[in-house]
């Protein structure tokens, strides 16, 4: 591109000329030229360009230099010296930008500015696609509450155990962040149980029955489609599923092996009818657990219905339509369960079931939403 060439440097030539409104033309146009042209431009190119701005950052409005930021946060060959100056800017505004998403940024550029630049900056590294154990240890020790809300809602953040122990103590005194540690797919089973054992009975069950993120594979196809809002699924009629376990139940034969075997055998409408009658639940309460988002409110279901976790693993390993559960998964359901008296259980799907079908019928419930739930003794 010998035109663009010749253009650039007579550009880069002029810019060391005094005074703020040719220092902030030249900004604009070596900008301009190069996001136009940043495809066809070399490094030689992109250092002549990086000398340019970076020297002039400090020398123009704050307001030119955040739209600086914005259009260079997405560009992998974006200039190395201006992203750095841009992300070590003492304006946040400036900063956060790159700092959420360029990629020209090393891991010890980030430490950095962990290490001496406000909590706006933090809270912008908090928002990057992945971050290592490294980055999130320095981000939980120089950060503050948000921070940990911000890192806990990340789900490509990294934790070291020390990290994760960390953010669970902290949770003891946040309801909003134990909300978010409690769904989040990678928590140790182990931390899984110290948070169920921490937090109130009522934060417990908002994040045992809510969804949680759920890993999308290449096999997953009608998986995913049916985990996306429940849409997917056609409507089911329970009424003869419920005829039989009632029967059942009368002559003393719902008991866990039949339960079991109606998992085996795919019977999943037994299921539901099984789990709802033995929880004393509404079948509409206990169908959206049967997603892939909903594992947890399926354990609590099945310790509820007095279920072993022998047929309660049956149960979620023969889910229709679900992906496989991975090892992590299964894990963190032995430490739902285990964690849980009978009582709690009980109480908490009780709980889950009155918060399901209020989302159900929403309009109608919107005069009730204050209503009060009782907490288990």
């Amino acid at each position: 591109m010998p035109a663009a060439s010749s253009d650039l440097r007579k550009e880069l030539n002029g810019a060391e000329e005094d005074g703020p409104e040719h220092d902030a033309r030249i900004f604009g146009e070596v900008t301009d030229l190069f996001l136009s042209n940043v495809g066809r431009l070399g490094d030689s190119q992109i250092a002549a360009v990086d000398g340019v701005l970076a020297h002039l950052i400090a020398r123009v409005e704050a307001a030119t230099v955040i739209q600086l930021s914005e259009a260079l946060a997405g560009i992998d060959r974006a200039p190395r010296q201006t992203i750095r100056q841009l992300a070590f800017h003492e304006q946040p505004q400036v900063a956060a930008p790159v700092l959420r998403s360029s990629s020209c940024l090393s891991e010890a550029d980030l430490l950095e500015i962990v290490k001496s630049r406000s909590q706006q900056h933090l809270l912008a590294i908090c928002d990057r696609k992945t971050l290592n154990e490294a980055l999130t240890d320095a981000l939980m020790r120089f950060g503050d509450v948000n921070i940990s809300n911000a890192l806990a809602r990340n789900t490509g953040a990294r934790f070291s155990e020390c990290g994760y122990a960390t953010l669970v103590g902290r949770a003891e005194r946040d309801e909003g962040l134990a909300e978010k540690l409690g769904v989040r797919l990678d928590i140790p089973g182990s931390l899984l149980r110290e948070l169920i054992g921490k937090v109130a009975d009522v934060v417990r069950a908002r994040f045992l029955t809510a969804p949680r993120p759920v890993v999308r594979g290449k096999t997953q196809g009608s998986a995913a489609a049916a985990g996306q809002g429940g849409a997917a699924r056609k409507a089911i009629d329970y009424t003869q599923a419920q005829s039989e376990v009632v029967a059942l139940n009368r002559t003393g034969k719902l008991n866990d092996s039949i339960v079991n075997r109606f998992a085996v055998r795919g019977e999943y409408t037994h299921v539901v009818a099984a789990l709802a009658l033995k929880a004393d639940v509404k079948v509409e309460a206990i169908e959206p657990l049967l997603e892939p988002d909903r594992v947890y409110g399926l354990i609590v279901a099945c310790k509820a219905a007095r279920l072993s976790w022998s047929t309660t693993t049956m149960i979620v390993r023969n889910r229709p339509n679900c992906p496989p559960s991975t090892d992590r998964e299964l894990e963190q359901c032995v430490a739902v369960f285990e964690s849980l008296l009978l009582s709690v259980a009980q109480w908490t799907i009780r709980f889950g079931s009155d918060r399901i079908l209020a989302k159900k019928n929403e309009p109608a419930a919107a005069p009730t939403a204050g209503k009060k739930v009782s907490q288990p003794a």
